[in-house]
């Protein structure tokens, strides 16, 4: 008899490697960051990073790929909170924390939409909650997709392109330290999650959840 070596066995980031080379690796991504701004606690950094790393020639298209996904997922927020906020949205903002603090969050988009667009993009605050208050506060559709484009597209391209420039300094680094960096991916999923309390305007438990709509359109008249 001879004895074999048991395989080794494969750690967070190991299973992320092996997975960048799945032929459907990119469309899982663009689902990962689609969802990501409509629903799930989650950075898609955790799977983007090791694809670069694993060939930083597709940097590019997959910032592209991100911005593209994450926009359309903004969009399908956006969609919750304006149609199906009692059904849907309600639920979702109180997931995250952010119920106590809501109608200052909603007032917010009232007064510079924008801004608070591009802060959601960039920030660490869910992006799912910045989506679905925007639909809720009737943010004008258009002003949600260009700022949308704008802080998604610097959220993804800008690391991308210092992953394509260091990629290969990162990916020595990351071969070295193949247990913190799975440790530190993992953390970035429970910091998303666990900071949106911090991060809302607090306010009166007692807020009323509702779509002000309304409001909006009476503000802004139509002909």
């Amino acid at each position: 008899m001879t004895d074999t070596a048991p395989a080794a066995k494969l750690g967070f980031y190991d299973r992320l490697k092996l997975a960048t080379k799945h032929r459907l690796a990119e469309p899982i991504l663009a689902l990962l960051c689609f969802l990501e701004a409509m629903i799930i606690p989650v950075f898609p950094e955790i799977m983007l990073a090791p694809m670069i790393i694993a060939d930083r020639m597709r940097a590019w298209r997959l910032a592209a790929i991100c911005t593209v996904a994450s926009v359309t997922g903004g969009l399908a927020g956006y969609a919750i909170g304006y149609f199906l906020f009692d059904s849907i949205g309600k639920g979702i903002i109180e997931f995250y924390g952010a119920a106590n603090g809501f109608e200052s969050l909603r007032q917010s988009f009232n007064d510079n939409g924008p801004l608070m667009i591009l802060i959601g993009a960039l920030s660490p605050i869910p992006y799912k909650v910045i989506t679905i208050t925007s639909g809720v506060a009737g943010l004008d559709i258009w002003t949600f997709v260009i700022y949308g484009i704008i802080g998604r597209g610097l959220r993804y391209f800008v690391p991308c392109g210092l992953f394509y420039f260091f990629g290969p300094v990162a990916g020595e680094f990351i071969e070295k330290h193949k247990k913190w960096a799975g440790i530190g991916m993992v953390a970035l999923v429970i910091i998303g999650f666990a900071m949106a309390p911090l991060l809302f305007p607090k306010g009166d438990a007692s807020v009323d959840l509702t779509p002000n709509h309304a409001e909006i359109e009476d503000a802004n008249p139509e002909g």
